[in-house]
């Protein structure tokens, strides 16, 4: 404070001077005690430069004044006089606000949780997908040209939805990754970026813990696992064993093995408990998502989805698929051409369910294990591998058992280890021959299209097991039968005409048939069929789009080839209620069956043995009369003399091969089917089953 400061605050320390010590003093000596109080209390303000006193007259004046007139003390206002107080800030906005957050963050919260712990995150896991969907939605309206905004290309756009489209079937998981499967395996139609991304599809999916699995078992059987299978998981004597660990796991269930008390070696499927809660969830979403995507990209996709669904959930029903494994059994075993040389894996009723399914165990070698199929074999003469044709397993050594189970009890491996056809080296294999493994597959699916009706259509390599029969021919044993389409017996007589009439380059009936069926173009579907160029039709489809398509730079030249792809699949989908839905499987199920020939080597004619089932079933369908029977076997003598020329070009290849060709027949065609899909905004790039 300053001597400045002081002088001009002086009029109030005179008045508080005043009030405190009455008249007795003058006011300059007031002044002065209280400038010297002030210096006291503040100490760091520096000397003060007290005011020099007023004069002698002055000083007199002033103290005859204070004495002589009269003295007012200060008086508070009344509240009266006082103006009106301002109202309080209330901050009634900021609040409301503040309340409105906590109340939804609290809403969220606990939606979050009940859906967790009661729904197994379903909601979560929809909007997950609603909110990927719009993304890559968006981004490909606004990128899908030949000059992208916001990408450096459109391969680049392609990668980096289909990275997007992967992470989120893999993190939703369940009914996801089915349905990732399903693209995966229809993927010839998708950009090589979402090829390469869903091959990664078929590997296994993480097991569920055993806690989950046991009570899914006394969920539907209101028995623990070991008063429903008789089992012990201490080695109780005279009890059976059972692995807690699953011995496979899959998107829907999970596989564990056991031994009962009966000696029955058996598979205990059993489904993953959150997918009875998520598989209604999953499917609106697929729906919603599929229409919304029918909508804004005018692809004709979504009056498929209702039958796709149905096709999906069934595979969530276990009693669905025992009824299904039975009846190919029944059909194997009515068919002479494929007895005793298919199996079907028995099925008992009594310890199934919806969710749980008990079935045979088997012993075998997959089919993508090609080394160990084609290596010699180690065994005894006329001896086949374990469980060939259904006979019984050894036993496992119950003190090892025991002894697992009381040292071990987290490895669980109680199934005998039973590979001793391997040889003392480990070197040995089952020594089948490659061309009769394919040629029974082959003739097997061949059957359930053209003959019963009734097709297999998730046969992937890891659901077909190979044994050595004591003949040393192989035995293909086929598993996994929830996914299955059945065939009405007018189309299945029109599809077995149509594959005929492929081979014999009939177009006429080609075309009657695929207009039929709601198809514009007769060259592409063709095409897709055989999955080789057809080569027989008038070659309007080729011819088209070289017009149209242009040397422009690569990216226009990318852009416009899939623009071509959209228009083919609108001319494929052109009438949607004619459209067999069934085509969508039966073509899941021919590319499968047509990857696996190409993985082996191609060692059979896959085409030619299709062909001649698709003739000869014209003639053993139950379902036609005996003069139609006749007619057709007139066609089906002349029918194998055509086929002779598919054998020239099949050993012409097979020469090839054996001179030191690396491709094959199988190779060939893709070479070609390439080359044609290229011409006409397709791209196929992938080995069916990499990764």
């Amino acid at each position: 404070m300053t001597a400045f400061g002081i002088f001009c605050s002086r009029k109030r320390v005179l008045q508080r001077a005043m009030k405190t010590s009455g008249p007795s003093l003058c006011v300059p000596c007031i002044a002065r005690l209280q400038i010297r109080s002030w210096h006291r209390e503040y100490p760091h303000i520096g000397k003060l430069h007290i005011l020099r006193a007023p004069t002698s007259n002055f000083r007199t004046k002033i103290h005859s004044r204070s004495l002589h007139s009269d003295f007012k003390p200060f008086v508070p206002p009344t509240p009266t006089s006082l103006p009106k107080p301002a109202p309080p800030k209330t901050y009634r906005r900021t609040r409301k606000t503040i309340r409105r957050l906590l109340y939804l963050a609290t809403g969220l919260g606990i939606a979050y949780e009940v859906d967790k712990f009661f729904l197994y995150s379903s909601l979560a896991r929809s909007a997950r997908t609603f909110w990927l969907g719009s993304l890559v939605a968006t981004d490909y309206k606004i990128n899908f040209r030949a000059h992208p905004p916001l990408a450096d290309s459109i391969q680049a756009l392609h990668t980096r939805n289909a990275e997007r489209l992967f992470d989120l079937l893999r993190t939703n998981g369940g009914l996801y990754l089915k349905i990732g499967q399903a693209i995966a395996m229809q993927s010839a139609i998708l950009p090589p970026e979402f090829q390469k991304m869903f091959s990664k599809m078929f590997d296994d999916a993480p097991q569920n813990d055993w806690k989950d699995a046991e009570r899914v078992i006394l969920e539907d059987f209101g028995k623990t696992p070991e008063e429903l299978f008789g089992i012990s998981f201490t080695g109780e004597p005279g009890k059976g064993v059972m692995e807690r660990t699953a011995r496979a796991s899959a998107s829907v269930a999970q596989v564990h093995w056991a031994r009962l008390t009966d000696g029955r070696e058996v598979a205990i499927k059993i489904q993953k408990r959150e997918i009875a809660q998520q598989v209604g969830w999953d499917l609106w979403t697929f729906k919603a998502v599929a229409r919304i995507y029918t909508w804004l990209f005018d692809i004709p996709l979504y009056s498929l989805v209702p039958y796709i669904s149905e096709r999906l959930l069934l595979e969530t029903d276990f009693v669905n698929e025992a009824d299904n494994s039975e009846r190919m059994a029944d059909l194997v075993a009515g068919e002479s051409r494929l007895r005793g040389r298919v199996y079907i894996p028995k099925v008992y009723r009594e310890l199934s369910s919806k969710r749980i399914m008990t079935a045979e165990w088997i012993e075998g070698v997959r089919l993508w294990d090609k080394e160990t199929l084609t290596r010699p074999w180690q065994g005894r003469w006329r001896q086949g591998s374990p469980g060939c044709r259904g006979a019984p397993l050894d036993a496992p050594n119950r003190q090892q058992v025991a002894e697992v189970i009381r040292n071990h009890p987290s490895e669980e491996h109680l199934k005998p280890n039973r590979e001793w056809w391997k040889g003392v080296d480990g070197k040995g294999g089952l020594g089948v021959s490659l061309k009769d493994t394919m040629q029974t597959m082959v003739d097997l699916f061949s059957a359930q299209m053209f003959l019963w009706g009734c097709c297999h259509c998730d046969p992937h390599p890891g659901n077909i097991f190979i044994r050595r029969l004591p003949s040393g021919k192989p035995e293909l044993v086929l598993i996994d039968h929830g996914l299955y389409v059945q065939m009405q017996p007018e189309f299945r007589h029109q599809y077995s005409l149509f594959w005929k009439s492929l081979m014999t380059f009939d177009n006429k009936t080609i075309s009657e048939i695929v207009r039929g069926w709601g198809i514009n173009n007769p060259d592409v579907f063709a095409s897709a069929t055989l999955l080789k160029p057809y080569t027989g039709g008038d070659g309007s489809t080729s011819a088209g789009i070289k017009r149209t398509m242009s040397a422009k730079e690569q990216q226009e030249r990318t852009y416009e080839m899939q623009q071509q792809m959209r228009k083919g699949i609108r001319e494929i989908l052109a009438d949607e209620k004619k459209w067999p839905r069934e085509l969508i499987f039966i073509g899941r199920n021919m590319r499968i069956v047509q990857g696996n020939n190409q993985y082996l080597g191609a060692p059979v004619n896959r085409i030619k043995i299709m062909g001649n089932w698709a003739s000869r079933s014209l003639v053993d369908s139950p379902d036609l009369s005996y003069g139609a029977k006749l007619v057709n076997l007139g066609r089906h003598i002349l029918f194998k003399f055509v086929m002779f020329g598919t054998d020239v070009v099949f050993y012409s290849s097979k020469v090839a091969q054996f001179l030191g060709r690396k491709s094959n027949l199988e190779d060939d065609m893709e070479a070609s089917m390439k080359k044609m899909a290229g011409d006409m905004g397709f791209e196929l790039n992938h080995n069916v089953f990499e990764g």
